[in-house]
């Protein structure tokens, strides 16, 4: 084989290697019985028709790869936001693999997680003993301050009670009383990844203070509480807290991975860096308000902190673009009586110039996107105000209620007019329509890259490309570093969507003495 030490090579390049495409046409001709390519030719042409879509969208009892990931995982990230915890999700340990490995590819960063193993036995008899042994040893492994518990699907379908579970792990001694235990049901089968977040979110809540209430004063520490959900843009959570910075605004920040998830290398393994004391959230009640970034994912917490802390939660939308920025900026203003800083008064300017010189390239490029509820409600409104056009918007995971507000948030301006929402639906559904109702770009994950493959496969004309902006991004390095919230977080949406039109213009002039017209580099 030709993988030598001293002629190391990447699996693509190693792939071309003679030796190693003899194995691919053998294993071929002799293993795979496949049908004759124009077989595979003709059912593929027939799943872009608009008759295979009728058909793929009258589907009901499969989802073909989802738009969306389990309830535990949104658990998980959430615990990583708050100082020494460690996630603990009490299931199998091939879930919490599957987590691990998800926020590994993703933040290219080790990710500290631990699982009660969960296996057939259990299954039958209950998990009990399997969390009293976890506990136990997770404890005294690993040394947290914190140990935030979620459950996965089989758990939950035999009915595992976790306060009981964890009361009598504490009374037998296999974990200290004084070890904080908060915990959230995490059923894999209803909800998603956002979800789950707010559940355990909720539960880090209600442990610390449903019950610690007795002296607390609303506005008596004079700040302001910022809750992010689930948000995997680092540079989202840095964005936010500088501008509160420059506004010279007390704040907590509830629940921020930004430090565990993006440590440096320098010798030292962090397995527990930054994130929101105790302290803070014991004292989170006494604030003046309490902003949620991402308000339609986190219906449970909103309603806690409206209930048992009697805090104001201001209707605000997600702070992406320059509008939605705007109210976020004003509202904290408003609630601490600090002016807005010249430097974000020019931080916005930068943006609207921003916005005016790509307008000629942005103007009614036509727009499909996909992703979680939040998250799209702030991208419609960004590309909107940029005059992108949006063609179709789908989220798995949003429900009907959403889908009307959004609809009517589009119906609002002439670049949203015609735009179809999705709820419910997968990214086979939206396969169907990049075929039978071609945008000029679409804008999601990295799983969009094999709808971006299968458009190019019918031909260059029909050809997607996949603008990677969201959860998952496994294919490229960095982006979780952006942000996309804030006027710097739109700088970089734009900065990334007109390039990538800029780029797309190249790509179609670039035969020589045919679409070569534009000279667009000569002087």
């Amino acid at each position: 084989m030709t993988q030598k030490v001293e002629d190391i090579k990447t699996g693509y390049a190693l792939f071309k290697q003679p030796e190693y495409q003899e194995l691919f046409a053998g294993k071929h001709a002799t293993f795979e019985e496949a049908v004759e390519e124009a077989k595979v030719k003709e059912v593929f042409d027939w799943t872009t028709t608009k008759e295979y879509q009728e058909i793929n969208f009258n589907r009901k009892h499969v989802t073909i790869d989802p738009a969306k990931a389990c309830q535990p995982l949104g658990a998980v990230l959430c615990a990583l936001g708050f100082e020494k915890t460690l996630p603990y999700v009490h299931g199998s340990q091939g879930c919490v693999a599957y987590f691990r490995t998800y926020f590994n590819r993703h933040f290219k960063e080790p990710v500290a997680c631990v699982s009660d193993s969960m296996t057939e036995d259990a299954a039958v008899f209950g998990g009990q003993k399997n969390m009293f042994a976890g506990l136990q040893n997770a404890y005294a492994l690993y040394k947290p301050e914190m140990i935030a518990v979620s459950t996965t699907c089989m758990a939950e379908v035999i009915g595992d009670d976790l306060n009981a579970f964890i009361g009598n792990a504490k009374k037998e001694g296999y974990l200290p009383e004084t070890v904080p235990t908060p915990f959230a049901h995490t059923p894999s089968f209803v909800g998603s990844h956002v979800t789950g977040w707010d559940n355990m979110f909720e539960g880090i809540l209600r442990y610390f203070t449903l019950n610690e209430m007795e002296g607390k004063v609303v506005g008596s520490n004079g700040k302001i509480n910022l809750v992010p959900g689930f948000e995997t843009y680092l540079g989202n959570y840095r964005v936010i807290q500088r501008m509160l910075k420059e506004m010279d605004v007390d704040y907590s920040f509830l629940c921020d991975p930004s430090e565990v998830l993006d440590t440096p290398a320098d010798g030292e393994y962090r397995m527990y860096a930054g994130g929101t004391s105790i302290a803070e959230v014991k004292d989170a009640p006494n604030a003046i308000a309490t902003l949620m970034l991402q308000p339609d994912q986190l219906t449970k917490s909103t309603k806690f902190v409206k209930d048992v802390w009697n805090q104001d939660v201001p209707a605000l939308n997600i702070p992406m673009g320059l509008e939605w920025t705007d109210d976020f900026v004003m509202k904290v203003s408003e609630l601490t009586g600090k002016p807005i800083p010249a430097s974000i008064t020019k931080e916005r300017g930068r943006l609207v110039d921003m916005m005016t010189d790509s307008h000629t390239w942005l103007h009614g490029v036509t727009i499909s996107i996909y992703g979680d509820p939040d998250y799209l409600m702030g991208m419609c409104k960004l590309l909107t105000e940029f005059g992108c056009e949006i063609k179709h918007v789908l989220c798995h995971n949003g429900s009907k209620r959403w889908r009307k507000k959004l609809e009517a948030q589009l119906a609002e301006t002439p670049y949203g007019a015609n735009a179809q929402v999705f709820v419910g639906n997968d990214l086979w559904h939206f396969r169907s329509l990049m075929f039978t109702d071609k945008p000029d770009l679409m804008i999601g994950n990295s799983y969009g890259k094999f709808i971006e493959r299968d458009t190019k496969a019918k031909g260059p004309e029909f050809e997607v490309p996949l603008v990677r902006i969201g959860f998952p991004i496994f294919d490229r390095h960095h982006l979780h570093r952006s942000a996309t919230m804030g006027y710097e977080g739109a700088m970089y949406v734009l900065t990334t969507v007109v390039n990538e039109v800029l780029a797309k213009l190249d790509r179609e002039t670039s035969d020589l003495g045919k679409t070569d017209f534009a000279f667009d580099l000569v002087r």
